[in-house]
């Protein structure tokens, strides 16, 4: 194997970079909400994926939006997309940018004649809180930090807080069905919706504020994960809960994997529903929470805004010793409000600030050649043996095509009765000016092997455009007829985020 460059890599001026001039202009009424300004073009052009971030270190900006244009009110998004729909202009909702799929970037759209994104952070404020029915009106365009600073006052928490929390925007989260911190019960935004309203360009869809309901298909559910192809999502009312008084963390190492697995297991078919329930599986524990042990590391955490949570850890732990796990550090509990996770011990303090500070180190071992990137998804039970097998040979298989070093890691991120959500993550040494392409590789030969062990190609991250190849294998068709005819009918111009989770029209 060649030997490893890390070489720090410094990214080229803002000003070298080969960038288009905008090929449209907004019309006199929506002038003042548009932006041309470089910067602003290149910001809005791309995510935060580790393809991302190596193309912008690389200068290879090649999709930027020919204006980025800020509503400050929902009449404002009408009027932006009736010109776009007018003029035939590709519009991508834009939140904190944080996409890792390509949902943002404008790949794909060259047949049009414009494209614009339309960033919703103006769209920021708590609307509404009825305290009685423990629900809030919140605008899309809030980032994560001042949402939850909106609630505190309140004594409410929407308890959702996904890796990207601090950059992202509750939009993003709905369009994208995304997944949060926490592992059992409330895992993904989906299940915090009480009802969304959403502009399309041929209306605005108002679902009714309710606890359940059978009539008929779910409004909301055809909007959630659409990932702004059928209408961009202004706000909605979410179910909150009382802050967490009571907490209890503790970390479990294990001798064996695969006793791990099943303790796990066990514990999320026990109906004890934990916080935190991560299974760090070695090669993590030990990247990541600095914890050498044979069988990988579980990291349990409970909380209760009602009562002490001893016995469900105490329940918990039990499980782990049956199965061979020691408790080396003892149980931490709180009777006082922290951030999430803060309750953790041990293995799990070091694994949680390393969760943390993770795209930050990603993104300076990219500048350094590395190719260090994640990958989730979500199966059966008993399916996982068989799944994590496959996605270490196909990433093995493709480390040595390659001819780079590279090791895979995984833990579970959530954990539900009938299985867990893996998320892998790769490290390897890559050949600067080559890591994009070499990621690019072994990326598709691991969703390969995802989709042929019957795994989904996204737990949390989305579809975008990375994922549109697999994700078309997996939907049923008349799934995929329904979703072309919704598309159709919503947005009969075709200019909502072309390419994502459809193939665009013909134009």
């Amino acid at each position: 194997m060649p030997e490893a460059d890390l070489t720090v890599h410094e990214p080229p001026a803002l000003a070298d970079l080969a960038i288009p001039a905008s090929r449209i202009e907004a019309p006199k009424a929506l002038a003042d909400l548009a932006s041309g300004d470089l910067a602003d073009r290149v910001a809005h052009g791309h995510g935060q994926a580790f393809r991302d971030v190596v193309r912008a270190l690389l200068g290879r900006i090649a999709h930027v939006p020919d204006l980025v244009v800020r509503p400050r009110t929902e009449g404002e998004v009408i009027d932006i997309l009736d010109w776009c729909a007018d003029a035939g202009i590709a519009v991508i909702p834009f939140g904190g940018g944080t996409s890792v799929v390509g949902g943002v970037e404008p790949r794909g759209v060259d047949d049009y004649p414009g494209v614009v994104s339309l960033d919703l952070g103006g769209l920021n404020r708590v609307l509404e809180v009825d305290r009685v029915s423990r629900a809030a009106r919140i605008q899309a365009g809030m980032l994560g930090p001042a949402l939850e600073q909106g609630l505190r006052p309140h004594g409410l928490t929407l308890r959702h807080f996904p890796q990207s929390f601090e950059f992202s925007t509750l939009g993003g989260w709905l369009a994208t069905r995304a997944g949060g911190h926490y592992a059992t019960v409330y895992t993904h935004i989906d299940d915090m919706v009480e009802s969304l309203r959403v502009v399309t360009p041929v209306g605005i869809s108002q679902s009714r504020r309710l606890p359940g309901s059978g009539a008929g298909p779910s409004p909301d559910r055809m909007f959630l994960g659409s990932e702004g192809i059928l209408g961009v999502i202004t706000e909605a009312w979410l179910r909150v809960q009382e802050r967490p008084r009571w907490r209890a963390g503790a970390s479990v190492l294990f001798a064996d994997y695969t006793a791990a697995v099943t303790a796990t297991r066990t514990i999320a078919q026990a109906g004890l529903f934990p916080a935190n329930c991560r299974l760090l599986d070695p090669v993590e524990a030990f990247l990541n929470a600095g914890t050498a042990s044979a069988g990988g590391v579980l990291v349990l955490g409970f909380e209760s805004a009602d009562h002490p949570v001893d016995e469900a850890m105490s329940r918990a732990l039990r499980i782990c010793r049956d199965h061979g796990g020691t408790v080396p550090d003892g149980v931490r509990a709180t009777d006082a409000e922290h951030e999430a996770g803060n309750a953790a011990a041990g293995a799990a303090d070091t694994w949680r600030s390393s969760f943390l500070r993770m795209p930050y180190q990603r993104d300076a071992l990219a500048a350094q050649s590395m190719i260090v990137e994640t990958f989730e998804t979500a199966c059966t039970w008993d399916r996982f043996d068989e799944l994590r097998a496959a996605v270490q040979a196909a990433a093995t298989a493709a480390f040595a095509t390659l001819r780079v070093t590279g090791v895979v890691s995984c833990r579970f991120t959530h954990v539900y009765p009938d299985g867990p959500a893996p998320y892998f993550g790769i490290y390897a040494a890559g050949t600067w000016g080559r890591t994009v392409e070499q990621w690019d590789e072994i990326k598709a030969a691991v969703s390969q092997a995802l989709s042929d062990a019957g795994g989904t190609i996204t737990h949390h991250h989305a579809v975008g455009r990375d994922h549109r190849p697999w994700y078309d294998r997996q939907r049923p068709e008349p799934f995929a007829v329904a979703l072309r005819a919704a598309k159709a009918a919503l947005d009969p111009a075709g200019i909502l985020n072309p390419g994502v989770l459809l193939a665009p029209a013909a134009r």
